[in-house]
């Protein structure tokens, strides 16, 4: 369990690696009923323009989030998200990592409340955010 008080602003998480091979963007994509093609069909994703299939943006979304709750734990709620889009495609055959950092933190009446500075990266390359994202950690010691 990760407690408010035992973060400090400056601090890096963890760095998950997702390498997207075509079956695992099939399961994303089906996953949150993203049907298009554009997910899962080469040839498909190539005449939309797109140099390949890529990943949804629910699948890099929920990057982020497993991201930030793996860090933070099970007591750890996240609130907001905000400065989340997609810059550049994140494509089949590839591997991406979602990078954060601690940028904040404050006392909200009896919550602790910490904002992570979030970015995807794809071959070395910025691919989504930059964003943040609010968690609410448990205080470890009474407000008196």
């Amino acid at each position: 369990m990760r407690f408010f008080e035992d973060v400090t602003e400056g601090e890096q998480l963890p760095v998950p690696e997702y390498p997207l091979s075509m079956y695992r963007l099939v399961m994303a994509a089906g996953s949150n009923r993203d049907f298009n093609s554009i997910h899962h069909n080469s040839e498909y994703a190539k005449d939309s323009g797109a140099p390949e299939a890529y990943a949804n943006v629910l699948f890099l979304m929920g990057m982020w989030e497993r991201a930030v709750r793996d860090w933070a734990g099970p007591t750890g709620v996240i609130g907001s998200v905000k400065g989340f889009a997609m810059k550049k495609f994140n494509l089949v055959g590839t591997t991406t990592t979602v990078h954060g950092t601690v940028v904040g933190k404050e006392i909200r009446g009896d919550k602790g409340v910490v904002t992570v500075e979030l970015i995807s990266r794809n071959e070395g390359v910025v691919t989504v955010g930059p964003g943040t994202m609010e968690v609410e950690l448990p205080l470890q010691k009474a407000l008196v």
